[in-house]
């Protein structure tokens, strides 16, 4: 494993990925993806998770719109959540980079920018990510959090499964560690994001295989289920699993057998299960579901926590600002005014995102309303009339560059209408599925075939 931090850049010019490899190799080590479905194989095969990455918002089939671009950041914080993700993003397209950060890319640079300016960007955004993350914690004194304390007390109490259900960046994994510490301290925590498992490697990861039992398989493994041993196994987006994996690890989960890949003899587990998801419906299959909701937490979303983002403000900054031998910033009345509005779409991940960046910034200063409202995403700040001519450009431009026939220039601005909805509803894709009138299997079809079958 390479000393240098291990950088994933995404964008779909050979050209701009071989001068940014040639500029930015003496401090990284570097592979490369042009589009999601590659990025996706990337993450899968290599030996160790990106520490950062460099994403292009831009990204085939639709270059013109960032839901590309999107949806790499999506793969990226699943597969690596430590990764420090940087945007690249023309000066029209800020309000995107804005989006992609609430999603939690660190920080975005205007095209065009130097190299230099992308490797400090990016090792600032490194240490960035590092001093967040290294003072995570239960925070808030909100009733919704005081009743989630005394729910995961509760729960860790009880051997039984539990299911940690919330929107992303709510802290689903931090709560998952919570009911691990006050239960099964001292003992394994394993956990695995289900979405970044490869359908064909779902049961061999999970249960494991015995030798030969497939190609590859040189030796036995044991398996998360196995390794996990008395601990916690923590199964993060659950509902990406096939419904055939489901229903095995529901066996597993009532009666506490399992059988590896290749074997026939059961074994038993002994791990506690503890999974999440941001959804419920779908693939997600209800006899597994009814099985892990024995206890259901529910994290909730940031701004339904009233006066906990100031409280999460004070707890981050002055954290951040220890650990990098600081004085912490101050905002200004103005700027309190509009941190008390804003309604953090990527929740509780993005605040502290944000955080960490303005004391880089602004340690031992003011921050004022302009700067503050510089690293919100502002949302949607266009009508109707203007979305129609947009969307009348967008298929001009895909007449214009691709020759497309009506009926596949429709299915493009279709894909394009169900990805830009599932980005204004947060990526709650059972709200997306309800405003598009589908059901939400038909919306996960939809976006896996619209990904060239990555999701």
């Amino acid at each position: 494993m390479s000393a240098k931090p291990l950088l994933l850049i995404v964008d779909d010019d050979s050209l701009i990925q071989d001068a940014l490899s040639g500029y930015l190799n003496e401090d990284f080590s570097i592979i490369g993806a042009h589009n999601v479905a590659e990025v996706k194989s990337a993450l899968q095969q290599s030996p160790q998770p990106p520490d950062c990455a460099l994403v292009d918002l831009g990204l085939p089939p639709v270059p013109h719109r960032p839901d590309e671009g999107f949806a790499a950041i999506r793969l990226i914080q699943a597969a690596s959540p430590d990764c420090a993700i940087v945007v690249v993003s023309g000066q029209e397209a800020r309000r995107h980079a804005q989006r992609a950060r609430a999603l939690g890319a660190g920080d975005y640079v205007e095209k065009p920018c130097e190299p230099n300016v992308l490797r400090d960007k990016l090792l600032s955004c490194k240490k960035m990510l590092t001093l967040a993350r290294r003072n995570m914690g239960l925070v808030g004194d909100s009733p919704a959090i005081v009743n989630l304390r005394q729910s995961i007390a509760q729960a860790s109490a009880a051997p039984f499964p539990v299911l940690i259900r919330g929107e992303t960046g709510t802290g689903k994994e931090l709560v998952a560690r919570a009911l691990h510490e006050n239960s099964r301290a001292g003992k394994a925590f394993l956990p695995i994001n289900c979405a970044t498992i490869p359908d064909h490697l779902a049961e061999p990861t999970l249960f494991g295989h015995a030798k030969g039992a497939f190609t590859g398989a040189a030796i036995a493994s044991a398996g998360l289920l196995g390794d996990a041993e008395d601990g916690t196994l923590f199964l993060d987006e659950i509902a990406d699993l096939s419904p055939s994996t489901q229903g095995k690890l529901l066996r597993a989960v009532e009666t506490g057998e399992y059988s590896r890949v290749g074997e026939t003899r059961p074994r038993q587990c002994a791990a506690r299960i503890v999974a999440a998801t941001n959804r419920i419906g779908g693939d997600f299959r209800r006899d597994l579901y009814h099985r892990l909701s024995a206890f259901v937490l529910s994290t909730p979303p940031l701004r339904e926590l009233a006066e906990d983002r100031f409280v999460l403000l004070a707890h981050f900054r002055t954290r951040i600002a220890k650990d990098m031998h600081a004085l912490p910033f101050e905002l200004t009345p103005g700027a309190e005014a509009i941190w008390r509005a804003y309604r953090f779409p990527g929740n509780t991940r993005e605040l502290r995102n944000i955080v960490a960046r303005l004391q880089i910034k602004c340690g031992g200063g003011m921050v004022d309303e302009d700067t503050v409202t510089a690293e919100f995403y502002p949302g949607e700040d266009f009508d109707d009339g203007a979305r129609a001519a947009e969307l009348h450009r967008f298929a001009n431009s895909l007449l214009q560059s691709k020759n497309l026939s009506l009926p596949v220039l429709l299915d493009e601005i279709g894909a394009v209408f169900v990805r830009e909805t599932l980005v204004r509803c947060n990526d709650d894709e059972t709200q997306a599925a309800a405003i598009l009138k589908i059901s939400t299997t038909q919306l996960r079809r939809q976006l896996r075939q619209d990904f060239g079958g990555t999701l």
